[in-house]
């Protein structure tokens, strides 16, 4: 594993197949939320956007029709 970054409370490591591992100051492996919370704050994971679920695609799609109708009845 390679050394990645150091900070005052974690050293982040990376390992072979990409993945990262993080030990706190207490050089305890961190694991879950916590780790992936590090990971973020560091910059080395990016938070996905949530993709829009089926009834607000629906729902922009009846927003933006009824603005045509309406446009083309003035």
């Amino acid at each position: 594993m390679k050394k990645l970054k150091t900070t005052s409370d974690h050293t982040i490591y990376e390992k072979r197949s990409g993945r990262y591992a993080v030990k706190d100051r207490k050089k305890r492996w961190v694991q879950g939320d916590d780790k992936v919370a590090v990971l973020r704050a560091e910059g080395l994971l990016k938070t996905p956007e949530p993709k829009a679920t089926a009834d607000e695609a629906e729902t922009s799609d009846e927003a933006a029709s009824s603005e045509d109708s309406a446009s083309d009845a003035a």
